[in-house]
């Protein structure tokens, strides 16, 4: 093996060109050797080195979605998939507990949050929304820095042939604030290793000192630059690749805690190796970039693409190129990975980079409509090999691409608009008003990112009203923070340094197999098998570990086995109850369980002492419980119908369950309809009518990789792996031969289920949205709430059956069909809010649109009828003249307008002001001004004046106004409205 492989390095040296890195004479090529090895050459020397030569295992890329790590909004970094090695929290029956000696290249984004390069890209000639990040890792001291030091160089120098006195090192220089002394062990290392002292520099905790975050695992870190300057003149320096330590945990009070366990953590960034090694003057003349940029070029005819920035780059048409190369990569990364354009978090993130890419592409590079879609098929060819997701997903990526691209090319030539015309208003000097801004941006109207209004205003030489847009942020976040739920708390928590302890007192994970100890009675009901554990650990609420807890305390029990289900797998957690052995008249409520690094904590309070030994008989909520099975099965009962009847572009994104009702998000081709709903519950009922055995079992993990139909989510699972199946076996339904997974339900799944389909009873999609462009999310809910959910929807749809009928009956009485209208709202309004089968909700809302539109219509017409016999006797009791006051019958405000606006048409010449008495006094009040009598006198003034003196108010026009009062002396008030008039006249 170690021939072959150095014969494939030496291959590789051969095949990578050292020639010139940057032009001019500043820069010392490598050599003048063969052409330079491709992007994909360079990615498979740093995975096979690893792999052949050091032993290492080589793990697939992580999706750019974060899993279960609500604090980022994309995979930022190799070792995001790793955190939970890092955290002590990872399961160890799963496959990653198994893990010491890893490499991959990782998809990153870099785009929103706390690493940000978005309003970079395009600016300089390095910057990246979307990177691959070559990383190799050595968990629990597999090795340390010596052997990663030493790995490193033998890489870079050996293989890649990068010669040793182009590149320098960083190392930890100590911060004596924290007491961390310098790192010399890596200072020495890389003398050793032979690099000459003058190339080896210490920085602070700033450059050289890595953080996961606030709190958290950390470490020094050693950085591995490389010179572009080549010794001719002052040396310029890149970071090609990182070294981390973690040996360190930052706690919440900010002191540092060694670490149990010390790990490795490299990362090198793909795209920087390759313009190393390819000689050019920055990531976007490599490989990875050049076939888009010059499909760019194709296909927009401009400028060719020269590499310029800053005054240079005119008209910033290199720039441009820049940003619609990188963000289409990103875009069509994301979409890959199932983070679609969307409204919020990343899917906001995302939209931005779509939108930044549009308004570059047209009003820079002035690109034909759709042009943005026909790049994703490069960006597959370029890095489908090594993600093949892209390639199974590039039809969906070109038609969200360019459905989005459609969809703001109308917002951004408005918003252009808007721009100008208010650039038009402004002084010199002037400041854009924050408030025109707010209202372009995403937040506000138009959907025109913040940072893309700035840039089209850097543009025209203007500054925004940063200040002013700060306030309104602000404003905006305290408005949402009032809205938002209140956050639920998370609980008791091992720590990194609990989870160590319990590691090296050899205290193995909980055993919680007994919440699997149920079985039906012949009565058709449930059995929950009580279990007897012993009190390992007690915890309090601070995560301090006692021995025992006294009457009244909050506390966390950690128990050698346990029959809850812990909250994993979106099933919410057990609820119950714990007694000591041989005193079961003392409760100790449980609220809930929950794992971390395979132990299981319970929540407890405590109503008298309790302590490490006692022996305790543990009792889950049966209700509860029951109530998670029937939504867990129902769950899966759902993703498989939605494959039937969607066709296999269907994935499910994530579920969650409690005893209510379910939740559950998809990703579909095109939004639901009510067919499709209805068609996905008849799925359902039919596999619950049939009452189907549910199987349950552990089986090695790998006997689980190649099973056709096989349904499970983007997760880590232990192994063994547990897989639930429906109505046939899990052996034969993993017998790839028989092909049962496609016709059932089979999933990989650790919860708790039903043992017979039956007990599901029904299920009612009662809810649906849409997430982000392409997800979907379902509410639903099962059992008694199900067939009330359809008696309720059956109620409505008998109601707009009457309604319907009652208006092609017609009315030739204006206050019935108003009383016909109100009752198509008021239907409306119990058919949107009701609890309901959505199917069935969506058609109820169709049909009562169209009901309303023609009872609205009904109105209007009988309004118009009423109100021309009204104007016409009216008109009989009035001579002609500049001026009508006067009282008539009408029964809405609506019929008083239409009556002044039809004497005022039949009489151009004359104003008009009409009361119309109510019961118990109230009064309705119209007026019309003659425009021969304006702007003295307006209709909106004349209104205010009646409405005023009757203790109401009004509004409306200068020209027609409308108000209300309270009056009994309707005399008075016609008086009022001559005077008024007169005195304007």
């Amino acid at each position: 093996m170690a021939a072959s492989m150095a014969s494939a390095a030496g291959g590789l040296r051969r095949a990578i060109r050292r020639s010139p890195l940057w032009g001019g004479p500043s820069r010392r090529p490598l050599s003048s050797q063969p052409p330079p090895a491709q992007a994909t050459a360079v990615r498979d020397a740093f995975l096979s080195f690893f792999r052949d030569r050091h032993g290492h295992r080589l793990v697939p890329s992580a999706s750019v979605r974060p899993r279960g790590d609500p604090s980022l909004l994309f995979v930022n970094a190799g070792m995001n998939q790793f955190k939970p090695i890092f955290l002590g929290t990872v399961n160890p029956r799963s496959e990653m507990a198994g893990f010491r000696r890893v490499a991959n290249s990782q998809k990153c984004v870099r785009a929103g949050g706390r690493h940000n390069d978005l309003e970079d890209v395009g600016r300089d000639l390095s910057h990246h929304t979307f990177f691959e990040m070559l990383g190799n890792w050595a968990f629990g001291g597999e090795y340390f820095k010596e052997e990663a030091c030493s790995m490193a160089w033998e890489l870079l120098t050996q293989v890649y042939g990068i010669p040793k006195d182009r590149l320098w090192v960083s190392y930890f220089g100590g911060d004596p604030k924290a007491g961390l002394d310098p790192d010399l062990e890596s200072r020495d290392i890389w003398l050793n290793l032979g690099v000459h002292a003058s190339h080896v520099l210490s920085f602070g905790p700033q450059e050289n000192f890595w953080e996961m975050g606030d709190t958290g695992p950390c470490g020094p870190c050693t950085e591995i630059h490389y010179d572009l300057a080549g010794r001719v003149g002052a040396p310029q320096l890149v970071e090609l690749w990182n070294l981390v330590f973690i040996q360190h945990n930052r706690e919440t009070d900010g002191s540092l805690q060694p670490l149990p366990q010390r790990h490795v953590d490299t990362g090198m960034g793909l795209e920087r190796l390759v313009a190393v090694l390819q000689g050019t003057p920055s990531t976007y003349d490599t490989d990875l970039f050049s076939p888009l940029l010059k499909a760019i070029h194709q296909g927009c005819g401009a400028p060719p693409y020269l590499g310029q920035v800053g005054a240079a780059d005119e008209g910033r048409t290199d720039m441009a190129y820049r940003v619609v190369a990188d963000h289409i990569r990103t875009l069509s990364v994301c979409i890959a990975d199932g983070v679609y354009p969307g409204m919020s978090g990343a899917p906001l993130v995302l939209r931005r980079i779509l939108r930044r890419a549009v308004r570059f592409s047209t009003e820079v590079l002035r690109a034909p409509p759709g042009f943005l879609g026909s790049l994703v098929p490069v960006v597959v060819e370029i890095l489908g090999d090594a993600y093949p997701e892209l390639q199974k997903h590039s039809a969906q990526i070109v038609s969200l691409v360019s459905e989005e691209e459609a969809a703001f090319l109308a917002s951004l030539q408005r918003g252009r608009r808007i721009i100008d015309q208010t650039l038009r208003c402004l002084g010199p000097s002037e400041l854009f008003p924050a408030e025109v801004a707010w209202s372009l941006s995403l937040s506000g109207n138009l959907g025109l990112p913040l940072d893309l209004v700035e840039l089209m205003l850097e543009e025209k030489g203007v500054q925004l009203d940063s200040a002013g847009l700060a306030q309104l942020a602000q404003e905006e976040a305290k408005l949402r923070s009032r809205q938002a739920e209140p956050v639920q708390k998370q609980g008791l928590q091992l720590n990194v340094h609990a989870l160590g302890e319990l590691q090296r007192r050899g205290v193995p994970p909980t055993d919680d197999s007994p919440k699997y100890n149920y079985s039906l009675r012949p009565s058709g009901g449930y059995e929950f098998n009580p279990c007897e554990a012993q009190v390992l650990q007690l915890y309090l609420e601070d995560g301090t570990a006692v021995a025992s807890v006294g009457k009244g305390q909050h506390c966390g029990l950690l128990l050698d086995k346990t029959n809850f289900y812990a909250e994993q797998g979106g099933q919410a957690s057990d609820r119950g109850y714990l007694v000591r052995v041989g005193q079961e008249d003392v409760l100790f409520p449980v609220a809930r369980a929950q794992i971390c690094g395979g132990f299981i904590l319970h929540e407890a309070v405590a109503p008298e002492g309790l302590k490490v030994g006692d022996q305790v008989q543990l009792h889950v909520d049966e209700a509860w419980r029951l109530g998670c099975m029937e939504k867990h099965t129902a769950t899966h009962l759902l993703n498989w119908a939605l494959l039937q009847a969607l066709g296999p572009g269907t994935e499910q994104r994530g579920s969650h369950l409690n005893p209510e009702r379910l939740r559950f998000d998809v990703a579909t081709q095109a939004p639901l309809t009510p067919e499709q709903l209805q068609a996905v519950e008849g799925i359902v009922q039919e596999a619950v009518g049939q009452d189907e055995a549910v199987y349950m079992e552990e089986v090695a993990l790998a006997h689980t990789a190649h099973v056709p139909g096989l349904r499970s989510l983007d997760e880590v699972y232990p192994d063994p792996v547990r897989v639930v199946s429906v109505g046939v076996p899990v052996a034969r339904a993993l017998d790839p031969a028989s092909q049962a997974a496609l016709q059932t339900s089979v999933e990989l799944c650790c919860g708790t289920h039903l043992l017979r389909t039956g007990a599901v009873g029904d299920l009612v999609i009662i809810g649906e949205r849409q997430l982000t462009k392409g997800t979907v999310r379902l509410l639903a809910v099962t059992g008694e709430q199900a067939q009330q959910a359809r008696e309720v929807g059956q109620s409505l749809a008998q109601e707009v059956e009457a309604a319907t009928e009652r208006l092609s009956q017609g009315s030739q009485d204006v206050v019935e069909a108003h009383r016909l209208s109100k009752d198509m709202g008021r239907l409306t309004d119990a058919v949107d809010t009701a609890v309901m089968p959505q199917w069935q909700r969506r058609e109820l809302q169709a049909a009562l649109k169209v009901l309303q539109r023609r009872a609205n219509t009904a109105v209007r017409k009988l309004e118009l009828g009423q109100a021309a016999q009204k104007t016409q006797e009216l008109l009989q009791r009035h001579s002609e003249g500049p001026l009508i006051v006067d009282t008539v019958a009408a029964e809405s405000l609506s019929v008083l307008v239409k009556v002044v606006r039809q004497l005022c048409e039949r009489a151009p010449g004359t104003s008009v002001l009409l009361l119309s008495p109510q019961p118990r006094g109230h009064v309705l009040c119209a007026c019309q001004v003659a425009q021969s009598a304006m702007p003295a006198f307006t209709a909106e003034a004349w209104a205010l004046a009646v409405c005023s003196h009757m203790g109401g108010k009004a509004w409306g026009s200068q020209v027609v106004a409308q108000g209300t009062g309270t009056t009994a002396d309707l005399e008075a008030a016609l008086s009022t409205a001559r005077t008024y008039a007169l005195d304007q006249l």
